[in-house]
């Protein structure tokens, strides 16, 4: 079968199914004019073929623009489309006979199932571009090699509409960046909030006797750790362990003058207790150390009941294990604060040979095991079990199990993320639906000429769905991406907070990001995009083909 240029006279050697797959309108590579290659079909015996070209390597088959674009009804009218698409019936099997609009739907499988790299169809273009497939950007090349025909059409549907499609991906990368902004400063107060507890009190292992916390403070000598049950040194010498420090705990009167009031103390190791009680603050004095035995620190809120200050003398009375009294003296050489004004508020810290000498006993009460990382807690708990004799009534109690305020501000702060998240959920949906909804409002004659054309409820569906996912993946993209540089930025200038409630001084804050927050943002923005986009391409695939062409009027 050949087809002659109109306007140059070039033959042209095809084969039918060539001619169908490319709908006729081909574009000459002698003179660039673009011609219907069927209305120009030349019989034959009616020319001389020795001449003739391929058209399949000379012609460059133009993709439709709304120019260009034919209608099958109009195509089915036509006595030369009909005679051309009759002259190839007897190479179909009988049962595949359709109608002739019917092997347009067929071009279109064929070229949906083509390989990426061949040369595609106008059925595989987006009817709204012009642009042949050779120019494309390597963008659009990528996009199709890597995801298929769909995603080239929803790319390039999205950039028809630039303003619109900016504006969604605006409001997703927004609603990304709040969410990061948000979860990382709530992650950081309760970084911050768990490594206080961790390293002003707890320590992230206690081991004690079995019922200490629950009647240890009423009975304090039966519960006491001699010194020779537990090899600390061997302990400390175990993987991830950084320290093991003894404490021995309790209670009794202060006298300073007339005043007196009581206490709650803590006899502690000074060499190795710095590392347990970073987040103790002595903020007037110094510190415990070795080399004043004698020597006590105060808490903020007890030495200001007491009317004490550093270097003042004062007198503690307690009961030893008889039930007698014992008192000493001491000097206040520190007043000290913690994140807890409670505790400030009735507590103090001695030496723990000071201690051991009120209370005519030996051995303490806890032995606090600080780690290297908080993660590792579960596995050196797991190691110690193992060490610990198990004739003994000793146990070991993480820190999570007596960090009772640190839950409480965990479920806080978790309820708050859950609310955020949702509230950027329901915004991303809002903004997509509303973008996808006005998409097919106005594309609903371009619609229902591709279901003219082939293209089934699946297939549009399937688009719609595809513009949705790309607007959610490059929106989270760019969000987690800008809300992680925000979050460093605001982190290195610090955010000045106020007291919390039970503190007395305020802090300085900052934002935490974790690849966990960075990836439930990206997550949410695609998942969110994805859903909201449902609807509307459930919708546009269910449009009715006549009504559709109808609005091209």
């Amino acid at each position: 079968m050949f087809t002659q240029c109109p306007t140059c006279n070039t033959l042209f050697r095809a084969d039918a199914p060539n001619l169908r797959s490319a709908m006729g309108m081909v574009r000459c590579t002698q003179c660039k004019s673009v011609f219907n290659a069927l209305a120009a079909l030349i019989s034959e015996h009616a020319v001389d073929a020795s001449n003739a070209v391929d058209l399949g390597s000379q012609l460059r088959v133009r993709e439709f623009g709304d120019a260009t674009l034919i209608d099958p009804n109009f195509l089915a009218s036509q006595e030369w489309y009909v005679e051309a698409l009759e002259s190839t019936r007897p190479q179909l099997p009988p049962k595949e006979q359709k109608a002739p609009w019917a092997d347009i739907s067929k071009a279109t499988q064929v070229a949906q199932a083509a390989p990426a790299t061949t040369t595609p169809t106008p059925l595989q273009a987006d009817a709204t571009d012009s642009i042949t497939l050779d120019r494309a950007s390597w963008f659009t090349r990528f996009i199709t090699a890597a995801f298929g025909q769909t995603f080239n059409l929803a790319l390039r549907n999205l950039l028809r509409h630039r303003r619109r499609s900016a504006l969604a991906m605006g409001a997703i990368g927004f609603g990304v960046i709040a969410l990061i902004l948000a979860g990382g400063f709530a992650e950081w107060m309760i970084w911050k909030e768990r490594e206080s507890t961790i390293h002003s009190r707890l320590g992230h292992i206690q081991l004690v006797r079995k019922g200490f916390f629950e009647k240890g403070v009423a009975d304090p000598h039966a519960y006491l750790i001699q010194d020779n049950v537990v090899d600390t040194k061997r302990l400390a010498s175990l993987p991830h362990i950084k320290t093991v420090t003894p404490r021995l705990n309790f209670s009794g009167l202060i006298s300073k003058g007339d005043t007196t009031v009581s206490f709650l103390a803590e006899g502690v190791a000074p060499a190795t207790e710095k590392e347990v009680s970073e987040e103790l603050i002595v903020h007037d004095g110094k510190n415990l150390d070795d080399l004043t035995p004698s020597t006590i620190i105060l808490g903020r809120g007890l030495a200001a009941v007491l009317g004490a200050k550093t270097g003042d003398d004062v007198v503690l009375l307690t009961n030893d294990k008889e039930g007698k009294v014992s008192a000493i003296d001491a000097t206040v050489g520190g007043i000290f604060h913690t994140a807890v004004k409670a505790y400030d508020d009735v507590s103090l810290r001695a030496p723990i040979r000071l201690a051991r000498k009120l209370m005519r006993a030996g051995g303490s009460h806890q032995l606090l095991v600080l780690l290297d990382e908080t993660e590792n807690t579960d596995a050196v708990m797991g190691t110690l079990r193992h060490l610990i004799p198990q004739e003994t009534d000793l146990q070991l109690v993480p820190w999570l199990d007596l960090a009772e305020f640190y839950k409480s501000v965990v479920a806080l702060f978790s309820a708050q993320t859950v609310f955020v998240r949702s509230i950027i959920a329901i915004i991303i949906i809002m903004s997509i639906s509303n973008t996808l909804a006005m998409s097919v409002m106005e594309r609903t004659a371009e619609i229902g000429t591709m279901m003219a054309m082939g293209f089934r409820g699946r297939r549009i569906m399937q688009l719609f769905v595809s513009e949705g996912f790309i607007i959610g993946l490059i929106g989270g993209v760019l969000g987690t991406a800008l809300g992680y540089g925000l979050a460093v930025v605001i982190s290195h200038i610090g955010i000045p907070m106020p007291p919390a409630p039970g503190m007395d001084d305020g802090f300085v804050a900052s934002i935490r990001v974790t690849w966990q927050i960075a990836l439930s943002g990206f997550l949410i923005a695609i998942v969110s995009s994805v859903l909201a986009s449902l609807y509307p391409a459930w919708k546009a695939s269910k449009l009715n083909i006549v009504d559709a062409l109808r609005r091209a009027r």
